[in-house]
């Protein structure tokens, strides 16, 4: 292990055995909002002390087992062997766990998100394109227990979305799917193609967490034009019969944002001034990080959506992340929500990008 990981570890156990004893104080009880903020900051170190302590505990038995090489008695020798055998197996896995664990917490993990979806290039088909990528979204969300709304949205000619913006409720939503921001490209040959040649098209993807009431934006009032019109489109049942629909500009930055989902007008800007924000928070963090993120591959939290990071090619069957060279043939299972095959190297190759740093 690394001094810089080691330091890191140390500073884990010391703040989980501080956070211990400020649960245990009884005036806690009466700051609902810290009690919370703790107890979650509990949680996520308690994993990392279990995962040390239990790494101390094999330490302490391989010290024994090894005393046991010494014996003159053949069969405890082998005996021995065999429990340094799984001693060693078992440090392995605990010292994958306990590297992936120390990586410092993304503090919007644990959000809901907004789901922005954009067709670009290629006009009807990435339409199309666009419904795909929102259809398999909406499929793994709904394998993980999630609900999804779809806030406003602007149908393609020939079906599918040319956009759309949606949000994610869901424990964790956010950790899962930061790493589709970004320009989604598909190969394949459209419907309407008579002569059988392969198109390409192209969408946008954007990922923004949902922003919590204290981490909120100061927005002046009088910086909002807010205009209010009939809903139109996909999820009215009410659709051209109320004023519900809510635009809100953000004059100084040309920020629009737009929400026709609920049935109440006072929802609605709830809705759009909570998207709002999210959109000028990451505005401001990707403006913090872009020298950092041009270094990175991953490209994570930048909301730089010019770089592609991903190719669906049809005729192949194969799906492609240019972002870690990762390459699937499992197209199909991939647009009915399997994201968890490409989700999981990715977050994997994140972490080693952190650890490195760390380290």
């Amino acid at each position: 292990m690394t001094p810089g990981l080691e330091r890191r570890l140390e500073q884990a156990v010391e703040r989980f055995e501080e956070i211990e004893r400020l649960l245990a104080e009884p005036e806690l009880a009466e700051d609902p909002k810290r009690f919370t903020a703790l107890s979650r900051e509990y949680a996520d170190l308690q994993s990392i002390v279990q995962t040390w302590r239990a790494i101390e505990q094999l330490e302490q038995r391989q010290a024994e087992a090894e005393a046991l090489l010494e014996e003159n008695d053949d069969e405890m020798r082998r005996m021995a062997h065999d429990e340094l055998a799984e001693i060693e197996a078992e440090r392995e896995r605990l010292d994958r766990a306990l590297r992936r664990l120390i990586v410092p917490p993304d503090p919007n993990d644990h959000k809901n998100l907004f789901l922005e979806i954009r067709a670009g290039t290629g006009g009807q088909e990435a339409a199309l394109f666009a419904g795909d990528l929102f259809r398999m979204y909406t499929r793994y969300a709904e394998a993980q227990g999630w609900r999804i709304e779809l806030l406003s949205g602007q149908a393609g000619e020939a079906g599918g979305w040319r956009e759309l913006i949606a949000r994610v409720i869901g424990t964790g939503a956010y950790s899962r799917l930061k790493f589709e921001s970004g320009t989604h490209r598909v190969q394949r040959v459209p419907a309407t193609e008579s002569q059988g040649r392969i198109h390409t098209s192209a969408c946008t993807v954007a990922i923004l967490p949902e922003v919590d009431a204290v981490d909120e934006i100061k927005v002046d009032p009088n910086d909002l034009r807010i205009d209010t019109y009939r809903s139109s489109g996909a999820g009215g049942q009410h659709v051209n019969t109320t004023d519900s629909a809510i635009r809100i500009t953000h004059l100084p930055s040309g920020t629009v944002v737009e929400c026709q989902d609920e049935r109440s007008q006072h929802k609605n800007k709830a809705r759009a001034m909570s998207l709002l924000s999210a959109r000028l928070l990451e505005a401001e963090r990707s403006q913090q990080q872009s020298e950092q993120a041009a270094s990175r591959k991953l490209q994570i939290g930048s909301g730089d959506r010019s770089e592609r990071i991903r190719t669906y090619n049809f005729p192949q069957g194969r799906v492609t992340d240019h972002r870690i060279g990762l390459t699937l043939y499992d197209l199909d299972n991939i647009l009915e929500g399997a994201l968890d095959e490409l989700i999981d190297p990715l977050t994997e190759a994140h972490q080693a990008d952190l650890l490195a740093e760390l380290g």
